[in-house]
Parts: C-alpha cells; structure tokens; sequence
C-alpha cells in the first residue's frame, strides 16, 4: 500500500516569551488552500515531550482529502528547540500557558481546536481562564481534573532515573523495559518513532529532549501527598465540544474520573484505547481519523 504524499509545508516557527526565552512551534501549513475555512489545531505536549509527539497526526491532519487545517504543534520552554530557562520553577502549568499565549499571537492565532496530551490538558484548563475565546473545541489526552497519584509518582521516578542510551537500539529496549507493560499494543515502528520523539542526537551522542532540571519540580512530591483537583477549571470548559481519550493501562486517569466527566459534562464524548497506558500516542489504533472526525464536528 502507497502512502500518500503529505500535503503540507511544515515550517520552525520561533517567537520570544513575556521573560526573553526563544520559543518554538511547529507549523503545518496546508497547500490546499480550502484550509483557511477550517479551523486550526493547537497541539500541547505532556511534562518532558516536545512537539515530535504530534508530528504524524498533525500531517494527517494539514493533509486531509476533505477537511485540511493548520495545526501548530508548540515546545513549552526547556524542551524540544525551545530555549532552556535558568530558573527551573518557571517549568510551570501557569508560566507554560502564558507562553502558548505568546506563541498563538505570534503566530496571528485567534482561535482552535486544542489537543492537550497529559500536562498539556492542565495547560488547556488554565488557558480556559485565560483566554477563553481562544478555545472552541478541545481534546484532552489521558488526562482529567483528577490525576491519579500512583501515575505522577512514575513520571517523578522516570525523571529522576531516566535512561541514558548510547545508541537507538538501546533506546528502544530500555523504553520497552519502562513502557512494556503498559503498552503492550505497540510495533516495532511506534517503538521507533516513541524514542525518536523523545530523545536527539547531536555529535552522535543521544539525549532527552528537555532540561533535566524538569525533575526538580517534582522533588517536593511524596505519594501520600494530597494532590489538588482541576474541577473548577474543568468546568469553565462544559460550553465547548469535547473528546477525551484514555488508555485501557493508564494510571493518571482513572475510570472514576471519567465517568465523573461525563456527568457533568453535557458536550463530551471518549475513547479508550486497548493496550496503551499514559498516555496513548494519538495517531495509533485509529484515533488519528476519530480526531480529524471530531474536529471536523466543531
């Protein structure tokens, strides 16, 4: 099977936060021109991704035969090409979306259709306050007003001991090895294209890419810490379409909090994804077509 050519120009945008950082995004430019009436995407990345995370779906997404749109997939500071910041406790939910703020006027954005994975969902929340006319639908990944504790404690050990392979071989077998059991629907090529997201290579020497001292941020954090919720915030987005996706394995969304979503939540609709954990890679088991199904509803 051919697969189509993408039908999009991708280009590296850069732009400067409120406190002097150079920021990055990148943005998927349709070549049809039909674009221009839909509306964009605005892709929010988890705690130590980059916007690589987002590179398949969003040229799905630029190319599609009947609803092409731009998508703007961003690097929040310190990770991807976006410039590190000297003061680690600026690695901030609040911070964080203030700069997507920059980089959606930047970029002469005045509104979309947000797709937050993780962290990105509690960015979309804040932004829901912030600047409430910029979201018209939103897709949150794997994550809700209520983060199982259990999950967070992971992505602190995950930090905090993270590998460091020497070759992409290795990179694959040790995020096997973490993610393996939780993500036991994964092929050799979304291995691939999972560290290939996560790590660059520069000089021949592989890297994460993120400033390391994102692991400070959670160093305060104990497992019996209770941890805020995000209802209020939730709540001031029950106006606006909405798709939530869940992995079947995953331990920062539970079943609970779902079905509590949905409750209250009068526009909202999910999909859970079988043999994924936290947090589903968004152009797998189908839910690249479901979310170019869903953003053409809104």
């Amino acid at each position: 099977m051919t697969t189509p050519a993408v039908q999009c120009h991708i280009e590296s945008r850069f732009y400067t936060s409120r406190d002097g950082l150079r920021l990055h995004a990148r943005d998927y430019v349709p070549l049809d021109a039909a674009h221009e009436h839909n509306l964009p995407v605005i892709c929010l990345h988890g705690l130590s991704r980059n916007a690589r995370d987002f590179d398949i779906l969003a040229k799905h997404l630029a190319s599609h035969h009947r609803t092409p749109r731009r998508v703007i997939a961003f690097d929040y500071r310190g990770r991807g090409q976006s410039q590190y910041d000297k003061k680690w406790s600026n690695y901030n939910v609040l911070t964080e979306a203030e700069d997507v703020v920059s980089g959606l006027n930047a970029l002469g954005i005045e509104h979309g259709i947000f797709i937050g994975t993780s962290r990105g969902g509690l960015i979309t929340f804040v932004l829901a306050g912030m600047k409430p006319t910029a979201l018209k639908g939103v897709i949150l990944n794997d994550i809700g007003p209520v983060i199982d504790g259990a999950g967070l404690m992971q992505i602190r050990s995950y930090l905090q001991h993270a590998p460091r392979p020497k070759t992409w071989g290795e990179a694959i077998e040790a995020q096997k090895k973490i993610m393996g059991k939780s993500f036991p629907a994964l092929t050799d090529d979304d291995w691939r294209f999972e560290v290939e997201s996560r790590y660059s290579q520069k000089d021949g020497i592989l890297s994460a890419d993120y400033d390391p001292r994102l692991a400070d941020t959670m160093k305060g954090l104990n497992a019996g810490d209770r941890l805020p919720t995000a209802w209020p915030q939730f709540m001031g987005l029950r106006h606006l379409p909405m798709l939530v996706i869940r992995g079947e394995n995953s331990n920062i969304l539970s079943k609970q909090t779902l079905d509590e979503m949905t409750d209250v939540h009068p526009a909202i609709s999910h999909i859970g994804v079988e043999g994924q954990g936290h947090a589903p890679m968004v152009h797998t088991a189908g839910l690249d077509d479901a979310i170019a199904q869903f953003c053409a509803s809104v």
